[in-house]
C-alpha cells in the first residue's frame, strides 16, 4: 500500500488535516487505551510545533508531533507517536520514527531527541537508538519512562 508522507508546521496545516490528527489521537489514545484525559494540550499549534503525517487512501494511518528545542528546554520532543487500528502490521510506525527522526536532524541538526515512551515500546525506540533516561513512572496509569536519541 503507498503511504504519503507530509511533515508540516503547524500554521501550515489545513483543517482537515487537523481534525484527522485529533481524532486519531483521541481514538487511539483516550478510548482504546481507555485514558480520560485531555488530549488537545495546548502544544500543537505553538511555538515551531511541526506535524508528522503518514498517509494511505486519504486516511491518516499515522502520526507523530515534534516540539521545537526552544520551546522544550533544549531538546526536540517527539510524541504522540500513534498508527491507526487498520494501518497496524505494516512496520508503517518504524517508517514514521525513521522519517521523524529525519526531519529532526534537518531542522535542528546535532540537537539530542526526547520523548517519553510507554515502557513496554523501549525496545522499540532502542531499535531507533533511543536510551532510557530516569525512572519509570505513571502517566494516565500507564507505565512511561523518559528516552533519549543523541
Amino acid at each position: 500500500m503507498s503511504t504519503d508522507w507530509i511533515c508540516k508546521h503547524h500554521t501550515d496545516l489545513g483543517k482537515e488535516q487537523l481534525y484527522a490528527i485529533l481524532a486519531l489521537r483521541t481514538q487511539v489514545f483516550v478510548v482504546e487505551q481507555k485514558c480520560a484525559y485531555l488530549e488537545t494540550d495546548g502544544q500543537d499549534l505553538s511555538g515551531d510545533t511541526c506535524h508528522l503525517m503518514a498517509w494511505q487512501d486519504d486516511e491518516l494511518a499515522g502520526y507523530l508531533r515534534l516540539l521545537d528545542p526552544e520551546s522544550q528546554g533544549g531538546d526536540v520532543v517527539i510524541g504522540r507517536v500513534v498508527i491507526a487500528p487498520q494501518a497496524r502490521g505494516q512496520q508503517l510506525g518504524h517508517l514514521l520514527m525513521e522519517r521523524g527522526l529525519a526531519f529532526a536532524e534537518e531542522n535542528w541538526p546535532g540537537v539530542p531527541v526526547f520523548l517519553s515512551a510507554q515502557a513496554h515500546l523501549q525496545g522499540y525506540y532502542a531499535r531507533h537508538g533511543f536510551t532510557v533516561v530516569g525512572e519509570e513512572y505513571l502517566e494516565d496509569d500507564i507505565p512511561h519512562i523518559g528516552m533519549r536519541r543523541g
